[in-house]
């Protein structure tokens, strides 16, 4: 882990420090569910910003080692639209925990409406650079790097980038439900419902195969063609897991 740390540093400096920003944010916001009883829709109004925060750190520290193997590549551009954009995304979401106010489908003020909508558009912003990312290593060769661990990462970019935008899917219903309104059973800190049809579970979990599917393909597959079929599998699954929860409680 030490190595890993170290490597991250050397590839990319700027995200790796983001990366551990957001990190710190995310304990102190887990902290804050301990000493403060707001709640917005059942759950503690600091686990929203937790979770955003601590997916940041991945995201970032995840994107800073994939592109440190694109040639010729804008690091610099790509990192402050990272950090600025997805910034404003955790600023505005703990910003309105603090205030016991909703951040996403809050649209019940002219102001909450227009800061609700940049949000989303720095989502699509973050996730239309990624996709591009994608699309570099699918148009460069990396003789260097096993095939099977460029497949992952390709791979794990188009999932992330899919159930990325099932957000538009949330955000045009305002709601992440199906079957209640915005229901929050209080599973672990994640919050997912345990009663009705929840977008976030395949949403989350897809958005991490850029995680996963790398360390799975380097670590443990070792083999293009099971690196692949993997990825197919958890697409499929994801997407089945959506469309039965649509099915069933709509």
């Amino acid at each position: 882990m030490i190595d890993f740390i170290q490597e991250l540093k050397q590839r990319n400096e700027t995200l790796f420090y983001y990366g551990l920003l957001c990190l710190f944010l995310a304990v102190v916001f887990i902290v804050l569910t301990k000493y403060t009883s707001t709640q917005i829709y059942h759950v503690n109004a600091w686990y929203k910003p937790f979770k955003f925060a601590f997916s940041t750190f991945l995201f970032a520290w995840a994107m800073a080692w994939y592109c440190y193997y694109l040639p010729n590549f804008n690091i610099n551009l790509f990192n402050w639209s990272v950090i600025i954009l997805l910034g404003f995304e955790i600023f505005y979401i703990a910003f309105q925990a603090g205030r016991g106010q909703l951040s996403h489908y809050n649209i019940s003020t002219p102001v909450y409406s227009a800061l609700y909508s940049m949000m989303a558009l720095a989502a699509t912003l973050v996730t239309l650079y990624t996709a591009y990312v994608g699309i570099l290593f699918f148009t460069n060769s990396f003789p260097t790097l096993p095939n099977y661990y460029v497949w992952a990462i390709r791979l794990g970019i188009i999932i992330f980038v899919i159930f990325s935008f099932e957000g538009f899917a949330m955000g045009s219903r305002l709601n992440h439900s199906v079957g209640a309104l915005n229901d929050n059973s209080n599973w672990f800190i994640i919050g997912w419902s345990k009663t009705v049809g929840d977008l976030r579970v395949s949403h989350f979990i897809g958005m991490h195969a850029l995680q996963v599917l790398p360390i799975l393909s380097y670590y443990v597959l070792k083999n293009t063609k099971l690196t692949i079929g993997l990825s197919f599998t958890f697409y499929s699954s994801i997407k089945r897991k959506a469309i039965d929860e649509i099915k069933k409680y709509s």
